[in-house]
């Protein structure tokens, strides 16, 4: 180690000790730091290659570069930062853009969206959703990543039912370097970054890492958050080799907000009421339980190597190991559910209900507090081949995963226990276990100067099998095997170097996930067709681009507005629907300070046919909407640069009206919303210890709208409360947002 700080220069050792002293005293502080535009021929690059496309490709993509995510990256999660994009809509449970969020694109739940992490998939093996809670300031990190909307090309993992998102870790850097980040804003949000580099040392070794920590108190009652992360690369680079070391990862504590608010009264006069936690004392009042947390840990090792061989060929391998481990824990209230902690605790107190005749019945209950546990292994390695030359680009390979995951849960306290019953007693207890292999082939083939055709042609088998209980106390035994064919082709056609039309076919099945599963053992794969028609035009910095799009479904797993006793959302098989939709976007540089960035999405998201039990009859509702599918969402951003290193803009967003339901049921409709956020940026350069200092401020939502950008709804038989009643009552949630808040934040880089 003392050979290789030898070699480096006076001013690299100066930053490198600079950068360890300041990451052993400031463990929780810095931020994300932007590269030297040296980097070693951006070879980080091909850890991505199988799983995204280039400009030419008839895939319609949107690229984010590490510059776009660090104006706005002052301590909210991905999903907020991508919320400019064509066709997403975005969401948080807390409603200030930290702790848990998600996003849909062209309406599809974030369930359907494929995320991979330098190509290894990132989706839950069993929810196959995405906890981006647990990657706390992963912008921070973030090298860039591709948006690509539709099926998209073959990727990792689950299949992508409406988007995929793959993410680039940070690349190599070529000079030492060091950050420290800092921002505060609303409702208590700090965020606090430290980052490092050492360059290249003997022109082979790099180790780069990062310290983050964000808390925040949420926009919702006690809807706080404490995101600790971290990640740490070593790296070696010559000419033909590139092997990456890197592990990352995080805790999260978080204070639930999952349940929504479901007082109407409420959502106009208190929206920020969070009903999680609350239970009565024994005079009656409402407390509120200090503790009802998501309390989680996940920790990722990745170990990428590639080699290239000659100008034509090159490998890539990849291994992956995440460990996660965590609960959630429930204050639950008056339960009169004493069966379902099989014999655990004892009743301390009795109810008197009445049956249907108007006579007394006693209803032993009691309180108690839960924890229900997940603690699972996840595996992967990838492996693809890359063949390339002045008109072929062949890539072939394949992925394999294994997933191993626990769930039980415990009793911590109780009023009473039985005589056998002891603290933490495990009430549940499952084991899930899933593999999922895929093997593909894809090419671009440059037939003239014209014409570039592309296929791809993915085989994908998934086993997922299941023993003991749920939370629920109900056997589950699920013993599943799929296996897909997923092929895709597409042709670009270059009408002049300015101009290029594009048209693409490609197929995708999907599994169901748990929550299916649990709520419906019989519940179908899901099968999509997905047809692409686009138009690209670039004139010096002036673009456009046009994309239309047809989204053929056969049963569909739509989100049915339901929500299980978690908060998890329950899908069900839609039989035949489709999405039909146009996309437009564009650059438009005004003058050389202004430049305009607006975007829209026109659809229609139809069920073809609709069949409903109400009232316990069976109603044919004929075509309906899709839940969480508006017709119209647009966005726009004015950016306006006065001088070099100072930046405003002016970011706006619409979202159209949308239903929760796929029945258009008139109390699962949420309004439309416009909202705008004000960012500003100034870079102060400097020739010291500090090359540059950054002052950024954000201002979301400035005209103080309360708006609702996600919710649920449900039905149920209103039996128990009104006996004899056969009637089928409805009730919706909603996820209130934050109104005007801001966040400023000033980063040192050296």
């Amino acid at each position: 180690m003392k050979i290789l700080f030898n070699n480096l220069s006076k001013k690299s050792r100066q930053r490198l000790t600079l950068s360890i002293a300041v990451l052993g005293i400031c463990s929780a502080y810095g931020q994300e730091k932007q590269q030297d535009s040296t980097k070693v021929e951006k070879l980080d690059e091909v850890l991505v290659r199988a799983v995204r496309v280039d400009a030419k490709s008839p895939i319609t993509h949107s690229n984010v570069t590490k510059e776009a995510l660090a104006k706005r990256n002052l301590g909210q999660d991905i999903p907020m930062l991508l919320n400019f994009l064509p066709s997403v809509v975005t969401t948080t449970d807390a409603g200030a853009g930290i702790g848990y969020t998600g996003i849909r694109v062209r309406g599809v739940s974030s369930q359907s969206t494929n995320i991979t992490i330098n190509g290894i998939p990132y989706n839950d093996a069993e929810s196959l959703g995405t906890f981006w809670v647990n990657l706390g300031d992963f912008a921070s990190s973030t090298e860039s990543l591709q948006l690509q909307r539709g099926v998209g090309t073959s990727t990792n993992g689950s299949g992508a039912f409406g988007a995929s998102i793959n993410v680039l870790t940070d690349a190599i850097s070529k000079d030492a370097s060091g950050e420290i980040s800092n921002s505060f804003g609303s409702y208590n949000t700090r965020k606090h970054t430290v980052k490092f580099s050492t360059g290249l040392m003997n022109d082979h070794i790099e180790i780069a890492g990062r310290l983050s920590n964000i808390v925040s108190d949420g926009y919702i009652d006690r809807a706080s958050a404490d995101l600790k992360s971290y990640f740490l690369q070593g790296s070696y680079v010559d000419d033909n080799t590139l092997i990456k070391a890197i592990t990352f990862g995080g805790k999260e504590v978080t204070y639930q907000a999952w349940n929504g608010l479901e007082d109407l009264e409420k959502l106009e006069d208190d929206r920020t009421y969070n009903t999680a936690g609350e239970y009565t004392d024994n005079n009656g009042d409402p407390q509120f339980y200090d503790n009802e947390v998501d309390n989680y840990s996940q920790d990722h090792y990745q170990l990428h190597w590639n080699q290239r061989y000659n100008n034509k060929w090159s490998t890539t391998i990849g291994l992956n190991y995440t460990k996660g481990e965590g609960y959630f824990e429930q204050y639950e209230d008056d339960t009169d559910e004493i069966s379902a902690y099989n014999g655990i605790v004892l009743p301390t107190d009795v109810r008197i209900d009445e049956d249907a005749d108007g006579n007394p019945i006693e209803t032993p209950i009691t309180d108690l507090i839960r924890r229900r546990w997940l603690d699972n292994d996840f595996y992967v390695i990838n492996a693809n081949a890359n063949y390339k030359d002045n008109n072929l680009n062949l890539i072939f390979g394949g992925s394999y995963s294994h997933y191993d995951g626990d769930h039980f849960g415990e009793v911590i306290w109780a009023k009473a226990f039985s005589e056998t019953g002891n603290i933490r007693d495990r009430y549940y207890s499952g084991n899930s276990k899933k593999n999922d292999l895929s093997i593909f082939t894809k090419a671009n083939y440059k037939l003239n100067e014209k014409i570039s055709l592309f296929g791809d042609l993915q085989i994908r088998n998934v086993t997922y099998k299941t023993t003991g209980t749920t939370s629920d106390i109900v056997e589950f035994a699920i013993d599943k095997d799929f296996t897909f064919f997923n092929p895709k082709a597409g042709i670009t056609y270059s009408l002049n170097t300015g101009n290029d039309l594009y048209f693409s076919y490609a197929r995708a099945n999907r599994e169901p996930n748990r929550t299916d599963f649990e709520s419906n053992v019989n519940i179908e794969s899901e099968q999509l067709d997905d047809f692409e028609l686009g138009w690209r035009h670039q004139k010096g910095n002036f673009s456009f681009n046009a994309n239309a799009y047809y989204m053929s479904y056969n049963e569909q797993l739509v989100l049915s507005g339901r929500l299980d006793d978690v908060g998890n959302p329950i899908r069900t098989n839609s039989g035949k629907s489709y999405r039909l939709g146009l996309e437009l976007e564009a650059i438009i540089p005004v003058t050389s300070k202004l430049t305009l960035q607006p975007n829209l999405t026109l659809s229609t998201n139809k069920n073809k046919e609709t069949i409903i039990s109400f009232d316990d009859e069976l109603q044919n509702l004929g075509k309906t909407d899709i839940s969480f599918s508006p017709d119209l969402v647009a966005a726009n951003a004015i950016v306006f640069q006065p001088i070099e290193n100072l930046q405003m803009s002016l970011l706006s967003k619409f979202v159209g009206e949308q239903f929760m339901s796929n029945t258009e049921a008139k109390s699962s409709k949420l309004d439309s919303y416009f909202i705008n956020d004000f960012n500003i940026n100034y870079t102060l350069k400097m020739d010291s210890i500090f090359d540059a200092v950054i002052f950024s401020g954000l201002v979301n939502n400035i005209f103080n709208v309360k708006y609702v950008s996600n919710g649920y709804y449900y039905t149920y038989d209103d039996s128990w409360s009104n006996p004899g009643s056969i009637a089928t009552q409805e009730g919706a949630g909603f996820y209130p947002q934050a109104t005007t808040n801001f966040l400023v934040g000033v980063t040192m880089k050296f």
